[in-house]
């Protein structure tokens, strides 16, 4: 699986795009649990039936931008107001980001260690994957210079109560 991700993260944006949205109505096709998950949390959300098409296309490109996310070279990025990480960083302040899971979460904690290098890292709290293969794609691939992972444990709390302490940030 790290080969096809690694293979994938090469792909232009818009391929992987069209990838996506095609896996995305498989897989919304193809899966009646899927299905019903998706029209559920359609409604739940407040989405209109007309707004379906939209969305079932734009979760599978959610998905088809991972290998480049966790694999291919960080996202260009811009900072709106990075005077106040610089300003925390001065004061030696940890910082909280709360940001949502997937897309600007990877995001967003991997512009930070590129911004801040290893010496100011980010420390993310994450649930590991259930399945061995994705958990070892996952754990390679969250795990940069500046960026480390901390599990949804007791010890992952703890690991992110000492990077705040000492002034690190965390998501």
């Amino acid at each position: 699986m790290r080969t096809l991700f690694a293979l994938l993260s090469r792909w232009p944006l818009w391929a992987l795009h069209a990838l996506g949205a095609l896996c995305g109505w498989l897989a919304f096709g193809l899966s009646s649990r899927y299905r019903r998950h998706f029209l559920a949390n359609l409604r739940q959300a407040g989405y209109s039936f007309w707004q379906l098409p939209g969305a079932v296309g734009e979760a599978g490109k959610l998905i088809a931008e991972l290998p480049r996310l966790w694999m291919g070279t960080p996202p260009p990025l811009q900072w709106d107001g990075a005077e106040l990480i610089d300003e925390a960083h001065a004061q030696g302040r940890g910082i909280v980001f709360l940001t949502p899971h997937l897309g600007c979460f990877e995001v967003a904690a991997q512009g930070y260690a590129q911004r801040c290098g290893p010496a100011r890292s980010i420390t993310v709290l994450y649930r590991p994957a259930r399945k061995p293969w994705l958990r070892e794609l996952v754990d390679h691939a969250r795990n940069r210079p500046g960026l480390a992972s901390a599990p949804t444990t007791l010890a992952g709390v703890r690991q992110m109560i000492k990077a705040l302490k000492s002034g690190e940030a965390v998501g």
